[in-house]
This record gives structure tokens, sequence and C-alpha cells, in this order.
């Protein structure tokens, strides 16, 4: 071996190839089953109600892998925990839809394909888990220190051209840093070479899941602007089912309603301006879970909810920690005004504070505001100004990775929130 090339060999092990999950997926889930039917009965396989549920299962395993791998690549996500809810999503998805055009099709196909799918995946994610260790080799120089810090990874420190690295998913490099001409012609050689290069800033973010905006040179907001053709299709879905939500669940609306006037005297919906699209402001529609107060206080110490706040009432604190008091909010997603999913509306006086604080905090409005987000997933319910900081670098990356595979991700994580009452005040 030459002692003075860096070996970073990047041939991926066959049980982590894309060919090899799938092919290996849809033979186990789809084909085994129908050979396992064929064995008793070999003329199943010309039946119409079998064609339809093998073409059914193979749409949904392969939606739901791609969905599954995709979901893989965002920070912090043990991709394991979804298999199931985004299998389960896939399969029930694409067998409604069957169900509701009145097609015949195998029950045992289906469940046998769907039950064989999750174990395939889950099979191949504990037989994996030693191979796919993530290692990335530091090249000294600008801000790569703290790149250490960050876990999940393990870091190899290059200290000069002419070490050997065992091996190594890429290379990390400050490439705004002054870097020496030796280094310079190493990272040249390693992208010729295949290898990953990546920027200390785009490594940071895809670890962290944060945005961190410090200039706006380094950070042109052209490169933050949310895809148009999706903004224009969310809105849409999020219009539908909102409806839907409003139609199926008025009994239970009702009922909270009426619970919330016996629980302690008041109106049963909070009513609150908050900063919207566009940074426009907009009335916001929620159950009361705090007592009325009529103390003047201050405008802005009253729009902070504090842990363990002693306005919110006894159904309150039940509502909030089941998520059920931001239900009539569905009322501001049919009025355009708000979303399901994206960075979270604060009080106008807050939003007003937050902008003198902050530098580039008006830039949270180029998408609708969401009842969840990534940052309320990730960081809970904050107020501070250095804690709201942190939650903007959480919502510019949800701006800049704009897309429905994040969406899926944050609704299985605001499901999880639901059941532990994480971020709930």
């Amino acid at each position: 071996m030459n002692t003075n090339t860096i070996h970073l060999p990047n041939r991926r092990h066959l049980l982590l190839r894309m060919r090899f999950q799938l092919l290996g997926g849809l033979t186990f889930a789809i084909l085994l089953p129908a050979l396992i039917r064929m064995s008793f009965d070999q003329q199943v396989i010309w039946q119409s109600n079998m064609q339809v549920t093998i073409f059914a299962a193979f749409t949904a395993h392969t939606t739901g892998y791609l969905l599954y791998k995709r979901i893989g690549n965002f920070p912090g996500v043990a991709a394991a925990g979804y298999i199931l809810p985004t299998f389960a999503l896939t399969y029930g998805l694409v067998f409604v839809t069957i169900f509701f055009f009145r097609f015949e099709y195998s029950r045992f196909q289906a469940a046998a394909s769907f039950i064989q799918s999750t174990v395939w995946y889950f099979g191949l994610s504990l037989a994996t888990r030693r191979l796919d260790a993530f290692r990335l080799a530091i090249i000294p120089g600008g801000h790569v220190d703290r790149l250490e810090s960050i876990p999940g990874v393990n870091w190899q420190r290059i200290h000069s051209p002419n070490m050997i690295v065992e091996y190594a998913s890429g290379v990390v490099a400050d490439l705004r840093a002054d870097l020496s001409s030796e280094w310079e012609r190493y990272i040249a050689d390693r992208a010729l070479s295949g290898t990953p290069v990546y920027h200390v800033k785009q490594i940071s973010e895809s670890l962290t899941g944060r945005v961190e905006i410090e200039h706006l040179s380094e950070n042109t907001l052209g490169s933050l602007n949310p895809n148009q053709a999706y903004l224009k299709i969310k809105q849409a879905i999020d219009w539908a089912s909102a409806l839907s939500v409003l139609v199926v669940f008025s009994p239970l609306l009702l009922l909270v309603a009426i619970a919330v006037k016996i629980d302690s005297p008041g109106p049963a919906l909070f009513k609150q301006k908050r900063m919207g699209y566009g940074g426009h402001p907009y009335e916001v529609y929620k159950f009361r879970t705090m007592k009325l107060n009529d103390t003047v206080v201050d405008e802005k110490e009253a729009a902070i909810t504090k842990a363990g706040d002693a306005r919110i009432t006894r159904l309150g604190q039940f509502l909030r920690r089941t998520r059920i008091d931001e239900l009539p909010q569905a009322f501001n997603i049919l009025r355009g005004e708000m979303s399901w999913i994206g960075p979270r509306p604060e009080a106008l006086v807050l939003s007003k504070w937050y902008e003198t604080e902050l530098p580039f905090y008006r830039y949270r409005h180029i998408v609708r505001p969401g009842i969840t987000g990534w940052a309320q997933v990730n960081q809970g319910h904050v107020a501070a100004v250095d804690d709201v900081l942190e939650k903007l670098h959480y919502d510019f990356y949800y701006i800049k990775n704009f897309s429905p595979w994040l969406d899926v991700l944050i609704v299985f994580r605001t499901i999880r929130t639901m059941l532990t009452g994480f971020g709930a005040r």
C-alpha cells in the first residue's frame, strides 16, 4: 500500500445496499407467501384477487421502504423505531384504497406481506447495527473542533495528508478556512476518488437538525426558500384533513367544550393574536386551559406559559399534555392561516420581542405556522430568548428541508409526544 495516500474505501457492505434490501424484502414479503399458497393450489396465482393483492403489496412495500430509508436520513432518527409505523401507513393506505374501490383481494396474502415486510427490515436492522457505524474523517483548520461534541458519529482526526485512515464514510473540512495547498490537493483527490467531502456547516446541520443563521452572506435566504409546489399541495391536504377532523370529531369537540365550561368559569375557547404566514397577524383558536385573570399584568409575561404555571386548570393540564386543546385550530387551517405542521406561531407581543432580539426571526413566517413542528418534537415549549434562538435553528432546518418526508417524520414523533407529554406546559 502507498503510505502517502489516505485509504478511504467507500464501498458499502452487501447488507447495506439498497438493491439487496429491497429485492430481498420483496422476495421475503411477497413472493414467499405467494409460493406457500401455490404449494397448496397452483392455480391460485391466476386468480384476479391474488394478482390485485400482489400488485398492491408490491406498491405498499416499495413505497414503505423508500419512505423508511428517507426518514432514516434525518438527524436523530433511530430508523428501526419507524419500521412498523411506516409500513403500517403505506399498507393501510394502499389496502384502504382497494377496499374503497371494492376490488377483491386476498386477506392472507395482504396480512402475510405486511408482517413479513416488518420482520425483514427489523432483521436487517439488527444484522447491520454494527456494520453501519458512521465514521467521518476531520481535516484540521477552521471551525471543525465543535464537530466532535456531536454524538452518534465515530470522528477520526487526520493530522497530516500522509496519515492512513482505515475506514471513513466521508471527509469533513471547513472549506471557508485558509487551508494549505497540501490539504487542498488532498480534498481534491478525495473528491475525484468518489469519497464524499462535506463542509463543516453542511455536516453539522445534517447531524443536529438545526440551521444556524450567523451572517446573511453565509446563509442566503434563497437557499432557505421552501418548495413552492409542495407548499400548494400541502395546503390542499391540510384543508381536506382539517375539514375531515371537524366533521368526524365534532362530538368530541362539543364534549370537551362542555367539560371546559364545567371545570372553570369562562368561555370554552381561548382566542389570541399571533404572528402568522407572511408576517400577518391572525387570531388563533384553542380550548381554554387557563383560569381567567382580570388582574392587569405585563402583556409579555402573561403570554409566556411557565413550567408548573398556576393558571392552568385541572382539565387544562390533561388537554395540554395530550394536545387536545390544539384541535380548534383546524378552523384556522380551513381559513388558510395555519398548517398541521410548521413553525409554532408565537403570541403577537412575543413575536415582536423576538424580532428585536434575534436576527432573521421574521423569516420563519415564509411558511404557514403549524400546530406541531420540527422544533416542537425536538425541543418542546420554550420562551427565553436564548432558547428561542435554538428553536429558530430548528425552524430554519425545517424550512430548508421542507418536504413530505420530513412532515411524515414529524407526524410520527408528534404521536409519540402525545403519548409521553414531552414539551407540554
